[in-house]
């Protein structure tokens, strides 16, 4: 059994994994992400910092929502956060369209199994080369 204390409240709760917060602050926590999710919903141009102060929770609990692909917006929202490996603002996730590419692509290229060299053709017997027989 693992027992650990709640991040936010610092209760003692059995720990079976996702972040260490305890059951009753999970609940709360959802019930917040609900809240921010139909404000952005009924607000689709709010900023971020709007969103926060309205929804009164922190801004890096909605950025991580955001990477974590449980808020997703529009085009035309000023919301966005930077890719984290270019840096090009993004609507959600952790990476850029570009860059997932390049990594898929790489991790591809990783598991390819290497081909099999090619045997070399068999020359045809007979031409000018000198034979020997046993006796």
């Amino acid at each position: 059994m693992n027992v650990r204390n709640c991040r936010k409240c610092g209760k003692i709760f059995n720990y079976i994994g996702g972040q260490p917060i305890c059951p009753s602050c999970k609940e709360e926590m959802e019930e917040k992400f609900q809240s921010v999710k139909d404000y952005i919903r009924d607000n689709p141009r709010a900023d971020i910092k709007q969103v926060s102060d309205e929804c009164e929770i922190e801004i890096a609990q909605i950025q991580q929502w955001i990477r974590e692909d449980r808020l997703v917006f529009s085009d035309d929202s000023p919301i966005g956060i930077p890719c984290e490996k270019c840096g090009t603002m993004i609507r959600s996730g952790r990476f850029c369209d570009k860059c997932k590419n390049e990594m898929t692509r790489g991790f591809n290229d990783a598991i390819r199994k290497p081909e099999a060299p090619k045997p070399a053709p068999k020359k045809e017997a007979g031409g000018s080369r000198m034979r020997f027989f046993d006796k």
